[in-house]
C-alpha cells in the first residue's frame, strides 16, 4: 500500500519540521493513511502548535464550484480561521505575509490530479514564494499523481498565457507529483524558498491511483472518479468553449455536447479521426446540465469511454472532438469570451491551450492531428529531460 507523505511526516516530525509552530494548506483530501484529517493530527500533536490555516480553490471542505469566490471560514476541530486563497481578486490568491508571522513551517498537503490546469499546485507555488519572504519552511506532503507518473502529454505555455490555469511552462499532462513539481518550481522558476519535501513509500511511477489501495476522494467537486482525471488532461479545453463538458451531470468531463449538436452525426464523423485516437470509443447520448453551461437545456454530445488508459491521449483525443464539432457546426460553434480565471484580455481557450496555436489551426482547412502532436514534441521532449533532475520515483 502506498502511503502518502504526511504519515511519514508524523511518523518523523523532527527529521522535516522546524521551530514548534505549523501552518497548514489543505482541504478534504488532506488524510493520512488512517483516513484521520491533517487538522486532527496536528491540533493534538504535543510537539508542535498548529498556528494558521489556509484553503485553496473549492474551500477547506471542497464543496464550492469552480471559480467561485471562498471566504474565510472556522473550522470546528481546531477553531482556527480558515484563511481563504481562492477570492475575489487574484491578490487573494497567496496569503499575507502577516498571516505567517508565527509559523515557523507551512504544510502543503492536497491531492492533485496530474494536469496542468488544475489550480492546487499554483497554491502551493504561491505560498512557496510568501514563505521565501518570510524565512518560513515550505513543507510538501507528497502523493501520487493519480494518472500515473510516465505518461506526458502537450505543448508548454507560453509567456503571454501563462493564468492560474498555467502559470508556469508545464505540458498539459505533466507525469509528476506535487512534491516533484515543488521541486521543479524552486529551482527552474526560481522560487527559492526552504524547502522540504516529505515522500511517500510504495509509489511507483507506473501506478493509477486505483492501484495504490489508498481511497479516491474527489478533489473539487467536479472531479467525482478517477475516470474523470484520465480525461480530464484534454477535455478541460472545453471549458474554452460554449460547449458543456458535462458540469451540472454526474459524469463531467466524460460527457460534452450542446443544444445544438446531433449525437448521432457527431458519433459518424468522430469515427474518422478513430484510427489516431487509441484507447477510447464514443458513445452518442443526450444528457441535461442541472447547472453552468445549458442549465436545464438537452444537449446532445459524446461520452467519452476510455477502453485503454495505457495508450489514451487525452488532449489529442479532445482535440479531434473540438474539430469534428466545429467542422459539423461552423455558425453554432464558439469560443468562451468571458472572463477566466482572474483574465480578461486573453481567450480561455488560449489560456488552456497555453497560446494561440490550436484556436488558429483547428478552424483550417490543413488542419491535421498528426501536425498538432508533432508541433508539441520538441518542447515537450525538452520538458522530459529537464523534469528528469526532480524526480523522486523511479
Amino acid at each position: 500500500m502506498t502511503l502518502p507523505g504526511i504519515d511519514q511526516l508524523l511518523a518523523q516530525p523532527e527529521k522535516y519540521l522546524k521551530g514548534k509552530t505549523v501552518g497548514l494548506l489543505v482541504n478534504h483530501t488532506s488524510l493520512a493513511s488512517d483516513q484521520q484529517h491533517s487538522i486532527k493530527h496536528f491540533n493534538s500533536h504535543s510537539s508542535f502548535k498548529l498556528n494558521a490555516l489556509f484553503a485553496p480553490e473549492h474551500g477547506l471542505y471542497g464543496i464550492a464550484q469552480d471559480m467561485v469566490e471562498i471566504e474565510n471560514e472556522t473550522d470546528p476541530v481546531s477553531g482556527l480561521t480558515v484563511s481563504s486563497l481562492y477570492g475575489k481578486t487574484e491578490k487573494t490568491l497567496e496569503p499575507d505575509l502577516a498571516a505567517l508571522a508565527e509559523v515557523d513551517n507551512l504544510i502543503f498537503d492536497i491531492q492533485d490530479v496530474g494536469a496542468r490546469y488544475y489550480t492546487f499546485i499554483y497554491t502551493m507555488a504561491k505560498c512557496m514564494e510568501i514563505c521565501k519572504k518570510s524565512n518560513t519552511r515550505m513543507i510538501v506532503c507528497d502523493r501520487p499523481n493519480p494518472i500515473n507518473g510516465v505518461s506526458l502529454e502537450g505543448n508548454l505555455v507560453a509567456p503571454n498565457y501563462h493564468s492560474f490555469v498555467g502559470q508556469y511552462p508545464l505540458p498539459n499532462r505533466h507525469a509528476m507529483t506535487v512534491g516533484e513539481l515543488a521541486l521543479f518550481f524552486n529551482h527552474e522558476i526560481n522560487i527559492g524558498c526552504e524547502l522540504k519535501v516529505v515522500p511517500m513509500t510504495d509509489w511507483n511511477r507506473e501506478q493509477w491511483y486505483d492501484e495504490t489501495r489508498l481511497y479516491w476522494v474527489s478533489p473539487s467537486p467536479n472531479m467525482p472518479t478517477l475516470d474523470t482525471a484520465v480525461v480530464y488532461p484534454g477535455m478541460c479545453l472545453i471549458e474554452g468553449t460554449q460547449l458543456s463538458e458535462g458540469r451540472g451531470t454526474t459524469r463531467p468531463f466524460e460527457n460534452f455536447g450542446a443544444p445544438f449538436i446531433d449525437p448521432h452525426k457527431l458519433s459518424k464523423r468522430i469515427q474518422n479521426d478513430i484510427g489516431e485516437l487509441p484507447g477510447v470509443i464514443f458513445r452518442s447520448h443526450f444528457f441535461k446540465p442541472m447547472f453552468q453551461k445549458h442549465k436545464n437545456k438537452v444537449c446532445g454530445g459524446l461520452q467519452i469511454h476510455v477502453t485503454d488508459r495505457n495508450r489514451f491521449k487525452p488532449l489529442l483525443t479532445t482535440i479531434a472532438l473540438l474539430r469534428s464539432v466545429i467542422e459539423l457546426y461552423p455558425n453554432e460553434f464558439k469560443w468562451r469570451t468571458e472572463p477566466y480565471e482572474f483574465v480578461s484580455d486573453r481567450l480561455a481557450i488560449d489560456l488552456l491551450y497555453g497560446n494561440t496555436n490550436l484556436r488558429e489551426a483547428i478552424l483550417n482547412d490543413s488542419f491535421s492531428l498528426s501536425k498538432i502532436e508533432e508541433s508539441w514534441q520538441e518542447e515537450l521532449d525538452g520538458f522530459k529531460k529537464l523534469r528528469n533532475n526532480y524526480l523522486i520515483y523511479y
